[in-house]
């Protein structure tokens, strides 16, 4: 036993090792395993003791959450490295990025993309200015600006949905010119963003059936039927990848 435990001193932690062990419990176990009393007995402290870092659990998670997004943004940005510089080539390996790295990393994937703390607003996909986000918006921002896509006219999108995505329409439009992109905001009409909304729920809809294993049949080749999922989304809106 170390004189610091003989003296009863509590050990010197950090946030840094406060996050490495929460981090660890999640992939370990999963999201519900992330608790302040779990952590406190992996460092070797009293869980009030984490109250110094982060006042809840929700707190505590919620930086866990930027950290694995963060880890997200750079596996995806690795994987376009060496990709040629075409706008819709990239931003499909983007999405293949995002599915490789659900694939390996469920439990992160769970906390971040598919727990209700995530539906309740705090999703990276939905905070345009976490790194996640803004890698999806910038390569849908240049295959906007280099590709005619297919949309529909307004008067085909449903009125209710019509507030909705002018508010998101707005978003996309700030976070854009804050990225630098020189991007036609003309172009970014109703039925622009009626189509990002649609291709994200079918791109995360079949990535959640697949991460969870509940795909109807059994697949036997599952990049080949991501892969031909993407292609008939990109045709859907005017885009054929060769």
């Amino acid at each position: 036993m170390s004189d610091t435990r003989r003296r009863g001193r509590v050990p010197a932690v950090s946030d840094a090792d406060i996050r490495r062990v929460a981090r660890s419990l999640l992939v370990e176990m999963g999201p519900d395993a992330v608790t302040l009393r779990a952590i406190a007995r992996e460092l070797g402290i009293t869980a009030p003791a984490l109250y110094r870092y982060y006042e809840s659990r929700d707190d505590l998670v919620a930086a866990v959450r930027l950290d694995v997004c963060a880890d997200l943004a750079l596996d995806i940005s690795k994987a376009l490295e060496g990709q040629p510089d075409d706008a819709m080539i990239r931003f499909f390996e983007v999405c293949r990025g995002f599915r490789r790295w659900a694939l390996h990393h469920p439990q992160e994937f769970t906390l971040v993309f598919a727990s209700p703390a995530a539906a309740s607003g705090s999703s990276a996909m939905r905070q345009f200015g976490e790194p996640v986000g803004r890698l999806f918006l910038e390569a849908a921002g240049r295959l906007l600006a280099d590709y005619d896509v297919v949309t529909p006219p307004v008067e085909a999108i449903p009125p209710e949905l019509r507030d909705d995505l002018i508010r998101f329409q707005t978003d996309l439009l700030a976070v854009l010119a804050e990225s630098g992109q020189k991007f036609p905001a003309e172009k970014l009409n109703l039925g622009v963003s009626y189509v990002m909304i649609q291709f994200w729920a079918r791109l995360y809809g079949h990535v959640t059936l697949e991460a969870f294993g509940n795909y109807p049949i059994a697949v036997a080749h599952p990049d080949v039927l991501f892969d031909t999922t993407l292609i008939d989304i990109g045709r859907s809106i005017g885009l054929a990848e060769s």
